[in-house]
């Protein structure tokens, strides 16, 4: 990997600062807390208190808009404003409970907070954190899987999605009758779904490699042919983009490095990865002007002097 123009090592040192700023703050606030649990007041006339709270609620408003037009259109900023705007709720619900506990309006406070406010902000927090890791189904690839991938109307269906049983059936030159059992199967598969307006749109999905130890006999044959098929023909892929390296303009990158993992690490940068991917896979659904189709792979894997003969 050619070097960034970041210095690793100064980012490691402002990581650890912000990490020791952060954890010096927390210590300072406990004996500041105990100091203002004993020294304030139960009760204390303030001005601007209409103004102090229209403003807050106005701010609130402000961070749900933003937050949903952000968030339909799956882009990262959403994750810090959802999260922001789940912590001001909280704090809605706090003042208004604490504030109000001598009122006549006490319990509708509380009823509030517990039946709308609180549980707004949990769900607002949980579609941030989905954001930020962009699940996708995972599952493990099985023999019917491998049955429609050594069936190439499969591949011809799925590559003219989003589209109607029409649209595919004239793009590929099938059957009508073939188009619509091609994607049944792959319906009862998980990999397309239907819309309203009866046009089929394909379900990104995480799919893990099969173990061919899983298996028994001729399945277990069919699993390691599959799999030695697959690598042929990655290692076909990469010595084609390699020879072809020129062509593609800016539309191809290539890094490499070498490190040392633990296991736990080395899992943790491949989960990252494919939350990463996940993201961007999931970001939109129909094509859209100037885009392009790309192969995307990520490898590690110990290398030869590194695996004991």
């Amino acid at each position: 990997m050619s070097p960034g123009r970041r210095n690793p090592n100064l980012m490691i040192m402002i990581r650890r600062i912000l990490l020791a700023l952060l954890a010096g703050t927390a210590v300072c606030l406990v004996p500041w807390t105990v100091y203002l649990a004993h020294t304030l007041p139960d009760r204390y006339d303030t001005g601007q208190w209409r103004t102090a709270w229209v403003g807050f609620d106005i701010a609130l408003l402000l961070c749900f808009a933003a937050g949903a037009w952000l968030g339909f259109r799956r882009r990262r900023a959403a994750v810090p404003l959802l999260s922001a705007t789940a912590a001001m709720l909280c704090c809605d619900a706090w003042f208004d409970v604490m504030l109000g506990w001598t009122s006549a309006e006490r319990w509708t406070s509380v009823a509030l907070a517990v039946f709308v406010e609180i549980p707004v902000a949990v769900v607002l927090a949980l579609a941030a954190r989905r954001l930020l890791t962009g699940a996708m189904p995972r599952r493990t690839v099985t023999l019917r899987d491998i049955e429609m991938r050594d069936d190439p109307r499969y591949q011809q269906v799925t590559r003219e999605l989003p589209g109607t049983d029409a649209d595919i059936a004239s793009k590929t030159g099938l059957a009508a009758r073939e188009v619509k059992e091609c994607l049944k199967t792959l319906q009862e598969n998980g990999f397309v779904r239907r819309g309203r307006k009866g046009e089929w749109d394909a379900i990104p999905q995480d799919l893990r490699e099969p173990r061919p130890d899983d298996y028994d006999g001729a399945d277990r044959e069919r699993v390691t042919a599959f799999l030695d098929a697959k690598y042929e023909k990655e290692v076909e892929l990469l010595a084609w983009a390699a020879a072809n390296r020129d062509g593609f303009g800016p539309w191809s990158t290539a890094q490499r490095t070498s490190t040392r993992l633990t296991e736990a690490e080395f899992r943790e940068l491949d989960a990252e990865y494919r939350e990463l991917i996940a993201r961007f896979i999931r970001r939109r659904r129909r094509p859209v002007e100037g885009e392009q189709e790309l192969s995307v792979r990520f490898y590690a894997f110990p290398p030869p002097e590194a695996v004991p003969s």
